[in-house]
């Protein structure tokens, strides 16, 4: 029997999942991934420790599963996106920590390009927003604070790769230098309509085209696994970015359908088919996916910085529970929030306000207030920016949405799920299998190496549960309009 076998490298695990012929899962293995915090705003991770959990959960996965290599018809690699690593082209080594895309540390030389009145250019070329949170910036930061590495660079000694492009490198121990389209495009540095790498661009930045890998499609034969690793090469059928897996895992393949992953960060993604959609309202035109022979597919995205870090804070930084799951329970032991409101830009805001230097705030406290009432705020902010970036997404999309698939952690929270429904006044739709992400790699793998058929798919997603909106129109304006000002409140500081 053969089986697909997926790579999910995450901000906080690398995991591996086994999918059979009829898209079940039949084995998995996770490792949790170190994050570090050196200075304020930064945000690093050891780059040898994501290749090398992702390695020992494909041996584990294999052992769980019972299977041998020979039995892997293709691997698809799903990857956090916009997380930047620098290595040497001749030991494999990177030259620094991996830059997590929460990482802030380049925010005054966004805000500089900004000012110098770049914004609009990067725009039509990339279809994105000046941000640090994109590769650009914090490739060029490695460039010139580690030292020799731009003379390195400019030798043609160095790599750079988004961590698509880490792994590929590193399960072809070191013969491929690759990075497919979807993660190209969240570099800041690909021209979004030629899906080419932006000459002026990389002028701009001051990044030799020798660091930077080939782009191909996410959905081809990519490269095989070197034969040292595993006894045997494997193929790579697929490699997307995170979010635009689970685009695909959610069956978005026609434009005008939606998915929301509810992770570290929120990403709503709307398929804008095979046409790049400008955004007027602050939102991000990114490449979808791109199947070998067929049009490049693009989306429309809108990034909220946190979502379930917002639950980690509550239980790291202050005590309030011991597990992530939990909040549901402590949330739910009150009705409401008491007119709490918990703004939580602690990494700034992301879409649609893109305010890199907005802090975190919590308004409407009382000598009544409880850690139940912060707990229900905590959820609600989260759905709150999603509700932001639908009403942006609204906006700018042709046909308005009727429903929003949903999927990762935080999805699994009944609570949060319908206050979700009841703030967006459109259904929410959750699958069984929540593991969309890793399901879209190989989807992807599956449809590239013939191991599916497009008719295959169609029966593979099976809804869980539909959450129907049940607030009133009066009190949904009202909620949201409470949000509005204490974000405005943040803005003005």
């Amino acid at each position: 029997m053969s089986y697909l076998l997926a790579l999910d490298q995450g901000t906080t695990s690398s995991r591996s999942i086994l999918f059979d012929q009829e898209g079940k899962v039949v084995a998995s293995a996770q490792y949790p991934i170190h994050i570090t915090t050196p200075y304020a705003g930064w945000v690093e991770q050891d780059a040898e420790e994501l290749w090398l959990s992702q390695l020992q959960t494909i041996r584990d996965v294999l052992k769980k599963g019972d299977i041998t290599v020979s039995d892997i018809k293709a691997i698809g690699i799903a990857n956090q996106r916009e997380t930047t690593v620098v290595w040497h082209r001749k030991t494999g080594k990177p030259i620094a920590p991996a830059i997590v895309w929460q990482d802030r540390r380049t925010s005054v030389v966004c805000q500089q390009l900004h000012d110098k009145g770049h914004s609009a250019h990067i725009q039509h070329i990339t279809g994105l927003m000046i941000d640090p949170y994109f590769s650009a910036s914090k490739l060029m930061w490695i460039l010139d604070a580690i030292p020799q590495a731009r003379e390195l660079a400019e030798k043609g000694e160095l790599a750079f790769g988004t961590i698509d492009s880490w792994l590929i490198w590193n399960l072809t121990q070191g013969g491929i230098h690759v990075t497919d389209v979807s993660n190209a495009s969240r570099t800041m540095l690909m021209d979004i309509h030629q899906q080419e790498w932006s000459l002026p661009l990389l002028s701009l930045f001051k990044i030799p085209i020798s660091l930077l890998p080939s782009i191909v499609p996410s959905g081809q034969e990519i490269a095989y696994t070197d034969t040292a690793l595993f006894g045997t090469r494997i193929p790579i059928f697929a490699a997307v970015g995170d979010q635009q897996a689970s685009l695909f895992g959610h069956d978005c393949h026609q434009a005008g359908l939606a998915k929301n992953t509810y992770g570290t960060g929120c990403f709503m993604l709307l398929n804008t088919g095979d046409q790049v959609i400008k955004s007027r309202h602050q939102l991000l035109s990114t490449v979808a996916w791109k199947q070998k022979g067929k049009p490049t597919q693009y989306a429309l995205e809108g990034s909220v910085f946190m979502a379930g870090a917002i639950v980690q804070w509550l239980r790291d930084n202050l005590g309030f529970i011991k597990e992530s799951a939990e909040v549901e329970s402590l949330a739910a032991q009150v009705d409401h929030t008491d007119g709490v409101v918990l703004v939580p830009a602690f990494t700034g805001l992301g879409a649609p306000y893109w305010r890199a230097d907005a802090l975190a705030s919590i308004s409407g406290l009382s000598r009544g207030t409880q850690k139940a009432h912060i707990a229900r705020a905590a959820l609600e902010a989260i759905a709150f920016q999603v509700a932001d970036v639908l009403h942006a997404m609204q906006q700018d999309a042709p046909t308005p949405l009727t429903e929003l698939r949903v999927d990762g952690g935080a999805s699994a929270n009944n609570l949060l799920m319908q206050f979700q429904a009841d703030i967006l006044g459109v259904p929410v739709l959750r699958p069984t299998l929540t593991e969309t992400t890793a399901f879209g790699a190989v989807k992807l793998a599956g449809l590239s190496c013939g191991f599916f058929t497009e008719s295959d798919l169609s029966s593979m997603w099976q809804l869980d549960r539909c959450f129907e909106p049940v607030m009133s129109e009066d009190e949904r304006m009202n909620r949201l309009s409470l949000w509005k000002k204490a974000v405005h409140r943040v803005l003005s500081e």
